[in-house]
């Protein structure tokens, strides 16, 4: 897209206007570094454009506080910008060996994703962080044919960011913006742990 305008216009039927202001589905995938901390970045966007932002994350521990949680919480509870709901969808799975079985985690998951359907199906939210949402997916934990559907069916204007690496190619082409973080080189490479204010 040179200059920020696109190649070619679709004989769609929309106007400029409509076509730009459509809502989309972001998924950010792949095996680098930087997938939620680009998708908590749109969120501060929204949260300026006085968006309500709901951030649902999957897989990370409820009690790891990173630091784009805080942020992001304190921004929702200032008056200005939207508001900020953050969700822990169980514990999931972490670097960290978590208490509980893999049926719990995946009782979890399920529940979280239909809390999602009901969000959407309300349009509660205006733009929703769905951090490491692919892993439920990959594992089968979440049906990817109802996600696939709900997404593309949800009504109103919602923007929806998936996180996670190995996003299933039929989330793939529901999509309408996929990036993948291609890793060239990373500290643990070296054998350096994550440290804070990196990656948390």
């Amino acid at each position: 897209m040179p200059r920020g305008r696109p190649e070619s216009v679709p004989d769609d039927g929309l106007t400029t206007r409509q076509r730009r202001n459509r809502p989309l589905v972001i998924v950010h995938t792949g095996q680098g570094k930087g997938k939620s901390t680009a998708a908590f970045g749109l969120a501060l966007r929204g949260w300026n454009q006085g968006w309500p932002v709901g951030v649902f994350q999957f897989v990370k521990s409820a009690k790891w506080r990173i630091g784009e949680e805080r942020a992001l919480r304190v921004l929702g509870a200032s008056g200005e910008g939207g508001t900020v709901d953050w969700h822990k969808m169980g514990e999931g799975w972490s670097w960290i060996q978590r208490p509980g079985t893999e049926e719990d985690h995946a009782a979890d998951a399920r529940e979280g994703w239909e809390q999602i359907k009901r969000d959407l199906a309300a349009e509660t939210y205006t733009l929703y962080v769905l951090d490491e949402f692919t892993y439920p997916m990959k594992w089968g934990w979440v049906d990817v044919d109802d996600v696939v559907a709900t997404l593309a069916a949800r009504p109103g204007h919602q923007h929806v960011i998936v996180t996670g690496r190995d996003a299933d190619p039929r989330l793939l082409e529901v999509a309408d913006l996929v990036t993948e973080m291609g890793k060239v080189k990373h500290p643990m490479d070296a054998g350096q742990k994550g440290q804070k204010g990196i990656e948390w």
